[in-house]
């Protein structure tokens, strides 16, 4: 996280021919070839950061799931650099009573794509952590062995576990990391102070994350049976075990507002979807997950969870308080991280 990236110097390359005049098409092929450099380039860099992911997270306690948060001065001068644009929010922020923002991506991503978020937290003087659940980002569980909610959640439901008992949080749960928030209000009402679903699958009483994804990618009984995308760990003769998309329609999916370099880094970090989760139904109670305080951060250029989707399910399933990101693909926290930012304290500020 620490890591920086590194731009290739550009040279002015002019080649002239005999009258002065270059030549157009050895011009082209120059341009080409060094836009194929910079493309590897920007694929080692975004692998580098991962690997330094990883190294970084051997540091945490390894008693409960591997997170990244509470950073090292370092590591926030590092990030800010990276984010010459942030503009600073109020350093005294005393009236904040719940300062612990647990971070919850969503799925295919990992704790790394809230990298730029963490940063952003810390410098207003907020304590994020961001988690990995069940399979993904650096958690070496076999995605086809996640089979159900609870399983893919257990780094949540263990933090939330293990949290005194005078103490809460802010829950932020991103695309289908948004059941396991749900799941979370359900089960642990009284340690999460708000929830916030951002671009997420807030879904109702006995619904599936997948019936929020249903009407982008057809009915859930269609999609098992007809998907190229559907991955089968236990062999083709087995029910399907994930999902894992292909390059072309992930970045059409997610990040089609995102920054090339973020873009890279994800080529690199995201892994496949456990399908279990996905198709599992939630049985959330008016006195539980009905009591607890919600909050929904829509994405007005996402081509995952069209802006017409959730604002249904905002219709459906009212939350306490709406905010909206213009110009934001599926993935906020990339092409938007400046006014997510903005968006999360000004929710953790409401009394």
């Amino acid at each position: 996280m620490g890591n920086r990236f590194i731009c290739m110097p550009k040279k002015d390359i002019r080649e002239t021919g005999k009258n002065g005049i270059g030549s157009r098409s050895r011009r082209m092929e120059r341009s080409k070839r060094r836009s194929l450099l910079e493309e590897e380039l920007l694929h080692r860099q975004a692998l580098s950061m991962a690997i330094q992911q990883h190294q970084l997270s051997q540091r945490f306690d390894g008693s409960m799931s591997r997170r990244i948060g509470s950073t090292s001065s370092r590591r926030r001068n590092d990030l800010s650099e990276q984010l010459p644009n942030s503009k600073q929010l109020p350093e005294s922020l005393e009236n904040i009573k719940t300062k612990k923002i647990v971070l919850i991506h969503g799925e295919g991503f990992g704790a790394w794509c809230w990298y730029k978020t963490i940063a952003l937290l810390e410098e207003t003087g907020l304590v994020p952590t961001a988690l990995d659940l069940t399979g993904s980002g650096i958690d070496l569980t076999n995605t086809n062995d996640v089979t159900t909610l609870v399983d893919y959640s257990k780094p949540l439901i263990d933090y939330l576990e293990n949290l005194p008992e005078d103490e809460k949080v802010i829950l932020v749960g991103h695309s289908a990391g948004g059941a396991c928030v749900s799941y979370a209000l359900e089960h642990f009402p009284t340690k999460i102070a708000k929830a916030v679903f951002l671009c997420a699958t807030m879904i109702s009483d006995g619904q599936r994350p997948f019936d929020v994804f249903a009407e982008e990618l057809g009915s859930a009984e269609l999609f098992t049976q007809e998907s190229k995308f559907l991955t089968y760990g236990n062999g083709k003769d087995k029910p399907a075990t994930g999902i894992m998309f292909e390059k072309e329609q992930m970045q059409g999916l997610y990040f089609n507002q995102s920054p090339t370099k973020d873009v890279a880094l994800a080529m690199v970090s995201m892994r496949p979807i456990p399908l279990g989760p996905m198709m599992e139904k939630l049985s959330l109670t008016p006195e539980k997950y009905g009591t607890s305080r919600r909050f929904y951060i829509q994405t007005l250029d996402d081509h995952a969870l069209s802006p017409d989707v959730q604002e249904k399910l905002v219709r459906l399933n009212p939350p306490e308080g709406v905010f909206k990101i213009k110009g934001s693909d599926h993935s906020p926290f990339f092409s938007k991280p400046q006014s997510l930012h903005k968006i999360l304290v000004e929710i953790a500020q409401i009394p």
